[in-house]
């Protein structure tokens, strides 16, 4: 199936849609646990694919196990343009908690059952989520290092980060390839700016998460309801379209356990903000409401 997304090419195996679909809401409260309905999480994975999107972020600690089984009864056996883009580095506790987890042994492990969950010999991009979503001046070259086995015994063919620095980035790419770079970014934290720039120019995917801001909300901000409003769109839609045009190797991965929301943040990559209103939503960095 040929995508109606506008795409990214990061490898010659690997085109992904720029407007994705992330699948940590699809269960219960506090990304643990089984979706309040079963049935509606198993729509949504499916109309995101009715609708083009080839990329689907995901990860087994979503749940746990939880999310990567939905998709796997959603869409197994998988289109042959969808790609799902998995992570690793955490656990979860018997409460729900989040637990780093970097050790070679235990990532190989983590790679295995994602492998398993998901019903696939080979991953296609796995992301290796450090201990700080804000990062931090730790070395990646161990946990990365043992990814990058694993890639060269063919359970992975791409390889990312997730909560990482610039140097974090270059210590990986002395290692193996970096397709991908998954860090929180919108238009209130702009923090990431140099790096978003690197990756357009180095041809790395930067996968911006919590685009809305404020966790999963859409930004409060006078500016940013005045634009939408003028525009005829939403909040949420705008603040999508702004990522969107702010870097051409930006890529999208908003969450919702809803149809009707996965239709309106797909219809956000039609959204063309024309340059006044950019250059209005680019203040919001200064005065966001936090």
């Amino acid at each position: 199936m040929t995508s109606p997304l506008q795409t990214l090419t990061l490898a010659d195996d690997l085109r992904i849609s720029r407007m994705g679909y992330g699948a940590m809401q699809l269960t219960g409260p506090g990304v643990y646990g089984p979706p309040k309905d079963r049935a509606e999480a198993i729509g949504v994975l499916r109309a995101a694919v009715e609708l083009g999107v080839t990329h689907i972020d995901t990860s087994d600690f979503y749940g746990p196990v939880v999310v990567n089984e939905l998709i796997r009864e959603a869409l197994h056996p998988y289109p042959t343009d969808l790609h799902i883009v998995t992570k690793v580095g955490v656990r979860r506790s018997a409460g729900g908690g989040w637990i780093t987890s970097l050790d070679p042994a235990d990532l190989k492990a983590q790679v295995h059952e994602n492998l398993q969950h998901l019903g696939l010999e080979t991953l296609d991009v796995v992301n290796l989520r450090t201990a700080s979503f804000g990062g931090d001046a730790s070395s990646v070259a161990e946990p990365f290092g043992a990814l990058a086995d694993l890639r060269e015994q063919g359970l992975i063919r791409h390889l990312g980060l997730s909560g990482i620095t610039e140097s974090q980035l270059t210590q990986a790419q002395a290692i193996a390839p970096v397709v991908t770079v998954q860090n929180q970014y919108n238009l209130a934290d702009r923090a990431d700016d140099d790096l978003v720039d690197r990756c357009a120019e180095e041809g790395i995917a930067y996968a911006a998460f919590f685009p809305l801001g404020g966790g999963f909300s859409p930004l409060r901000s006078r500016i940013l309801r005045d634009v939408a409003h003028r525009l005829g769109a939403t909040e949420h839609q705008v603040a999508l379209a702004w990522l969107l045009q702010r870097s051409p190797s930006m890529v999208l991965i908003p969450g919702t356990s809803s149809v009707a929301h996965l239709r309106e943040n797909i219809a956000a990559a039609e959204l063309r903000l024309p340059d006044e209103a950019v250059v209005q939503l680019d203040t919001i960095g200064q005065i966001a409401e936090r």
